[in-house]
Parts: structure tokens; C-alpha cells; sequence
């Protein structure tokens, strides 16, 4: 299921459980909707309300760093890009090879986490790709430099390549969820539970049902958010890719 049909499916639980409690409240006796009780389970619902908002706050801001984390490395990544293309660049038409090779893995770079097809994405450990950059290593090893300036060119084209390895494996290392779904579970059993408190004490009319719809659909929204900042490379929220298609435009001059 998608993150909107969740958010869907959680805004529909909280408005059952706040529908819920209108009902329950027709169906307790007398002697358990006093207001000594109300007071009860207003005070345990206050309690619960604080701890609801600061685990909601918390997985908010969870999310929010992984996707914020996720789009610096990427932009990041098209930096090294740019930067060993234009090494190679200043060593000389003999380093054509690499180049070509360095285009052809940005694109597949590209097509792996952008893919055009509308498939799920992720950077993911694609053989092919990763071969790619690998035999941009190998060529630039390959050259023979004539002088200092192209051995120095040489040593700085390998070590930047090394970095693009490394920071491949923890982009791949970052497709991992941040947010568990047991704890989204167990915060939204705490609304519907708020939410059925609100029920067993406020008065039986529309306006009431309408406040517990759009309340309902807020914190839907909320957990939409969460789920979509979750996986920052896929969905509604993905992150951009005009990083890496910068950075392919300027190979091409």
C-alpha cells in the first residue's frame, strides 16, 4: 500500500474511533459517564496527548533529516561528478576514455534513481552501473602521464573515483526505512483512543462528526508526510534530479 492509501487508512481509524465514541456514550450506563469519570479520563488523555505529539514531532523530524540527508548526498554526489569530469578534462583529449565512460555510468546513474518508467526506484547495488564506474577506475589508471601536472591530475581523477564508490555504497545504505511501522502503529492506536475520549464527552451533533473528520484527515496528512520524507528517492516528495542532469549537460560540451 502507498503512502497515501495509509495516511488514508489512518485518517479513517481516527475518525472511527472518534464516531466510536459518540455511540459508546449512548451505550454506558449512567454511573460510569459522571463527571468524576470524565475528569479521570480526561486527565489519562491529556498524558497520552502530550506523549502522542511528541512522538508524532519526533518521527516529523526523523523523516525530515533522512530526506534532507539523502538530498545533500546527492548533490554531493553530482559535485564529485562534475569535479572528476573536469579533471579528466584538464588532462587532455587522452583521457577521452574515462570521460566517455564517466557519461555513460552519470546516465545510468540517472536512470537508476529517476527511471522514466515510472518503476519503483532505488539506488540499489545494479551490477551493471557499479561495473561502470569501476572501469572509470580502471582507465584512468591506465593513462600514461607525460609530465608532473598529469601525474598530479592522475593521482586527484583516482582518489575522487574512490570517493564516488564510497559514497555510492552509502547512498544504497540509506534506501533503509528510518521510520519503523511499529511505532507509527502504536501512535496511531493512541490517537484513536484520544479520539474516542473526545467522542464519550462531546455533544451528539454534526458539527462534532464534521471537527472529527477534518482532525482525522490532518494527522492523516501528517503520517503522509512522514512516509513520503521516508523514502526521499520515490513517490509524491521525491527528491530532484536536476543535480544529476546538471551535471550530465556540462559532460556533453
Amino acid at each position: 500500500m502507498n503512502s497515501i492509501g495509509i495516511s488514508l487508512l489512518v485518517a479513517g481509524c481516527i475518525f472511527a474511533g472518534g464516531v466510536g465514541g459518540l455511540f459508546l456514550h449512548r451505550l454506558l450506563p449512567r454511573e460510569h459517564l459522571t463527571r468524576e469519570t470524565q475528569d479521570v479520563i480526561k486527565l489519562g488523555v491529556g498524558m497520552l496527548s502530550v506523549l502522542a505529539s511528541l512522538v508524532l514531532g519526533l518521527l516529523i523530524a526523523t523523516a525530515k533529516t533522512s530526506y534532507d540527508s539523502t538530498d545533500q548526498a546527492i548533490r554531493n554526489y553530482a559535485a564529485e561528478l562534475a569535479l572528476l569530469n573536469e579533471t579528466l578534462r584538464d588532462y587532455g583529449g587522452v583521457a577521452s576514455v574515462p570521460r566517455d565512460l564517466l557519461r555513460d555510468y552519470t546516465r545510468g546513474f540517472l536512470a537508476e534513481g529517476w527511471p522514466q518508467d515510472g518503476k519503483h526506484v532505488a539506488i540499489d547495488d545494479d551490477e551493471k552501473t557499479r561495473v561502470l564506474l569501476e572501469h572509470v577506475r580502471e582507465s584512468i589508471r591506465a593513462l600514461k602521464p607525460v609530465d608532473k601536472g598529469q601525474e598530479a591530475l592522475q593521482v586527484q581523477a583516482v582518489t575522487i573515483n574512490m570517493n564516488l564508490l564510497r559514497q555510492r555504497w552509502l547512498l544504497i545504505e540509506q534506501q533503509g526505512p528510518s521510520v519503523q511501522r511499529v511505532v507509527l502503529l502504536v501512535l496511531v492506536s493512541w490517537v484513536t483512543v484520544i479520539f474516542a475520549s473526545f467522542g464519550l464527552n462531546a455533544p451528539r451533533n454534526g458539527t462534532v462528526v464534521a471537527a472529527f473528520l477534518i482532525c482525522s484527515l490532518a494527522i492523516g496528512g501528517s503520517i503522509f508526510l512522514i512516509l513520503e520524507m521516508d523514502r526521499p528517492l520515490d513517490g509524491v516528495m521525491r527528491i530532484s534530479s536536476w543535480p544529476v542532469e546538471n551535471v550530465l549537460a556540462h559532460m556533453d560540451w
